[in-house]
């Protein structure tokens, strides 16, 4: 399945609903209904059709115990739709704070006054409600926001004392949830609250309140006070240095303050900050200093435990403006989104790693079956560079690729599901890298089958290992039906906690154990194998599962462990469907093969799962063709789709580097060593 962007903004999308657009009657006032709201969503995503429950469940998000007393039960705000979706989209903070000002100034008369900018205040206190704030605290911070944004003191704003003071207002811009462009040496600032004494970075006067709320920066936590952030705070750690001549100089980074019960690197004593900012710590080492302490040898830096990962700034250095266009052309066949791996003036910046270390290059998938990919993010950006993590919902894996392709030895760490994994695999062979780097996994999915196949779980210690990866393609495609993946979305997205998101499974499961939808599944479809058709006619089947690693649906080996082979080392041939030799063929990650079994419904799978007994052998192989007669429900790693009939064609693609995890050793009293 593939998808595309939509052409469309929202401002389009709204200039249907004057009075002279041709959704101009589904509109009531500042109101829509349930029909106006699914023609939004479909000029917006620009399909054909919108799944009606998916609709009338996005309609209801919009609907909240406020607003049913001023509008009809069944009518929501079109500017409140409008706002949330705009955003979403991608674009700069200062086109959004334009287009929230037209939104907020519902007279259209070019200022907003008392009401519309309490409506303002109303919601970033819903968007400080949903981040778990005390908003009891939060709306006389937000009043002085405000009003200092009124530079004339004229009681109302004008849209452009909104958009200036809001570019130079960073609680406001969190707030409204708008991101901001990130440069070297800026905050990357996130609303916190704290469990411990902790001092502003500003003024220096301690956090208050019953939560202890402020704005931290992600990359160097320095923390200030709301009303601080916006009174020149100490610029940012730098991310690289500004000329090749400051390569190799390895140099501490300082920021001050909330380093209480820590031990000083040099004295050994204990850090106390009991009235005040006391002490340092280095951003790239993490070492811990006494304010006096700091200027003591060594003055290096060497970047601490993570050392062999880490990209310090001395490593990184923009690229003379003659090399430009040739680094540029390097990465032609990657995104074009470069921003992340270009300074202020549009230099590319270039990579001098530090000898005999193997720097990690993280992408993240925020939007996981575990939804903790946010938490991930941050954390990767504070202990490593934050030049070396990539969020993949901005951009996607081609910036980060291109950033490091000229690189020798260097890692690659997915954090995400499986799909994730397939996603990163595919973006390094469609970049053509000089050097295809291993791939480690982080599992924040649902299942994170591969990740199990891999042994990871805590630590850092791997040995290489190859894995056989499939190419797959659909022919006779007719339209796809999205109503069985939108609404398993639904689901993922209401309950993001993984155990959730089984007990979810384990509902489908036993919904499908009664209805049977795949009952008698050799009528529907046919199976080639290398040109070897299966015999499906005395085996009662209701599923069919292509595999290529020895976990499925969170732990389950279809496979199931293999006799002791006979055949030592000798090359496997193309194809195996012989019951017999199928029983001592084991299943390898590395043997460029794809395993073929069948299922006989979905109570086998708990059977499956707890070891009881495996799924049915049907074949190895290199090649498989699918032939189907009728729409039946099918899913690549867990996405689900209902597929029209179909010729479906699957060969072994490649292989990839991957990082496995070291056996792990067991501590039980019979299996000590």
């Amino acid at each position: 399945m593939t998808y595309s962007y939509c052409s469309l903004k929202v401002k389009d999308v709204l200039r249907e609903f004057d009075a002279d657009g041709r959704l101009a009657q589904y509109r009531h006032g500042e109101c829509i209904d349930e029909h106006g709201f699914r023609l939004f969503l479909k000029t917006y995503l620009e399909v054909e059709d919108f799944p009606a429950d998916l609709c009338q469940r996005l309609f209801r998000s919009f609907q909240t115990s406020d607003q049913t007393k001023t509008v009809a039960l069944r009518e929501v705000f079109l500017k409140d739709v409008s706002c949330y979706f705009s955003l979403l989209e991608d674009g700069q903070p200062r086109d959004k704070l334009e287009f929230a000002f037209r939104l907020y100034d519902r007279d259209g008369n070019g200022v907003l006054d008392s009401s519309e900018v309490d409506r303002i205040i109303a919601q970033m206190m819903h968007a400080a409600d949903y981040l778990g704030w005390d908003v009891s605290e939060l709306r006389p911070v937000l009043k002085d926001m405000m009003t200092a944004i009124d530079s004339d003191s004229s009681g109302t704003v004008s849209l452009d004392e909104w958009v200036e003071g809001g570019m130079n207002n960073v609680p406001l811009l969190v707030l409204l949830g708008l991101k901001m462009t990130q440069k070297d040496g800026q905050h990357l600032w996130r609303m916190k609250h704290f469990n411990k004494p902790v001092y502003c970075n500003v003024c220096q006067n301690m956090l208050l309140g019953l939560r202890k709320q402020g704005l931290c920066c992600t990359c160097c936590k320095y923390t200030v006070h709301g009303r601080c952030a916006n009174r020149n705070p100490d610029p940012c750690t730098r991310t690289y240095v500004m000329s090749k001549k400051d390569i190799g100089v390895s140099t501490h980074d300082w920021v001050s303050g909330n380093c209480d019960s820590g031990k000083c690197d040099r004295c050994q004593k204990k850090i106390k900050s009991l009235h005040g900012l006391t002490g340092k710590r280095c951003v790239w080492c993490h070492t811990l200093r006494h304010d006096e302490c700091v200027n003591q040898e060594p003055s290096e830096c060497n970047c601490g435990p993570l050392r062999d990962h880490i990209l310090p700034p001395w490593a990184i250095y923009p690229v003379i403006k003659e090399r430009t266009n040739c680094v540029k052309n390097s990465c032609s066949g990657v995104t074009d989104d470069t921003d992340h791996n270009t300074t202020p003036d549009g230099q590319v910046l270039q990579i001098n790693p530090v000898p005999n270390t193997h720097p990690l290059l993280v992408f993240v998938n925020p939007k996981s079956g575990g939804k903790q990919g946010e938490r991930v993010l941050r954390k990767f950006q504070y202990l490593l560079n934050p030049r070396q993590v990539y969020n993949l919902s901005s951009g996607g894996p081609g910036p980060g690729l291109c950033f490091f392709r000229d690189l020798q030895d260097y890692r690659i760490l997915v954090c995400g599901g499986d799909g994730t994994v397939g996603w990163i695999l595919d973006a390094i062979d469609k970049a053509s890298l000089p050097v295809r780097p291993p791939v480690a996994v982080l599992p924040l999915g649902t299942g994170n089958d591969l990740a199990r196949c891999l042994r990871w779980g805590g630590g850092e210690n791997s040995s290489l290992c190859v894995l056989s990866r499939g190419g797959l393609k659909a022919c006779e495609l007719c339209t796809v039906s999205l109503l069985i993946m939108c609404s398993w979305f639904v689901f993922m997205f209401k309950s993001p906690c993984r155990m959730k998101n089984k007990l979810w499974y384990f509902e489908f499961a036993t919904s499908e154990t009664i209805s049977a939808s795949c009952k008698k599944l050799k009528e529907c479809l046919t199976i080639e194998c290398c040109g070897v058709q299966l015999d499906l006619s005395n085996l009662s089947l209701e599923g069919i599962a292509v595999l290529n690693i020895p976990s499925m649906h969170g732990g389950s080996n279809l496979w199931g462990e293999a006799k002791k082979s006979d055949r030592g080392g000798q090359d496997l041939p193309e194809v195996i469907v012989d019951p017999e030799e199928l029983k001592v063929s084991p299943q390898d990650l590395s043997d460029k093969r794809l395993e073929v079994v069948g299922l006989e419904g979905a109570m086998e799978m708990g059977q499956i799962y707890t070891g009881l007994k495996s799924a049915v052998r049907l074949a190895k192989t290199s090649q498989i063709t699918i032939r189907t007669k009728k729409p039946l429900p099918m899913q690549i790693d867990g996405e689900p789709w209902m597929q029209p009939p179909c010729t479906i064609h699957i060969t072994h693609k490649n292989q990839a580097s991957m990082l496995m995890a070291p056996q792990s050793k067991s501590s039980g009293f019979f299996n000590l060593k």
